[in-house]
Formats: C-alpha cells, structure tokens, sequence
C-alpha cells in the first residue's frame, strides 16, 4: 500500500540534530485511530519518555472523533509504543547522556497501522540555530536569483 504521512513535528529539525531513526508502532483506542486516519493529530509539544523497559509518546494532541461520543478517548493520555527491546534497550542508554532526548518526528499510516517516527536527538546551541537560518535564506536567495533569470 505505503506510507501516508499523516502528522509532521517540523520544529524537531530544526531544535535537535536528529541521529539515529526507529519505527515504532502506537497502542490507540478504537476512536484514536479514527482521528489518526482523519489526520487529527498534532505532534507540537510532543515527546517521548523511556524507563528502562518501555517507551511512552507523552503530550501529543488526538483530537475527540465525534460519532464516538461517550466512549471518546482523553485527547492528552500517554499511549505506549510499541518497539523491541533491543530498540529501548538503545533509547534508554542514548537518553541517559547529557543533551540528548528522543522526540517524535512524524505519524504516517503503513498498511492501515498507525506508526511513529522517532528520532534520538541533541539539542542544538543558538548559533547553531541561526547557521540554519543564515544557510536557508542563501539558498532561497540563489534560488530567486536563478528564477529570475
């Protein structure tokens, strides 16, 4: 079938220099998914909290699917994901270093299941920060140029 990218974090890129990339799947409700594949979903303040045998996607934003009406899910609840346990093992070793956190990078559907997109990154430094916005506004300038031609 392929992928839908259904939800984007595009603030991730542009905080963390994003190393290492894993898949995970996510535990949802019935009514989850529903919003899920409505592409009501937001990833903004989102992060993703491992202990040493599981990982949570905590503080992502499910809007309430409507026609399910009483049996809605909390928009806010932390849901599990789901990855092997060599794959925490991993996260949970990257996370106990100084600077680095795992941060949820998109949700796209694969063959009708919902997935995650987590990356583990290290926070940028300010100057950092502006390099990326200095590089992003020589290439958009070269560009213009170019189109003007």
């Amino acid at each position: 079938m392929g992928e839908k990218v259904v939800a984007s974090n595009r603030k991730a890129g542009f905080e963390y220099f994003l190393q290492e990339h894993f898949e995970a799947g996510i535990a949802l409700q019935g009514s989850e998914i529903k919003s899920v594949r409505a592409g009501q979903i937001s990833l903004a303040e989102a992060y993703v909290q491992v202990d040493g045998r599981e990982a949570w996607l905590v503080n992502a934003h499910i809007a309430p699917y409507d026609p399910a009406s009483r049996f809605n899910h909390d928009p806010r609840r932390q849901r599990k994901l789901l990855l092997h346990k060599k794959e925490i093992r991993e996260l949970w070793d990257a996370v106990r270093q100084k600077g680095v956190t795992v941060v949820p990078v998109r949700v796209y559907l694969k063959d009708g299941l919902a997935k995650l997109d987590i990356a583990i990154g290290k926070g940028k430094k300010l100057y950092d920060k502006r390099q990326v916005i200095a590089k992003r506004d020589m290439e958009r300038e070269i560009e213009r140029q170019h189109s003007e031609r």
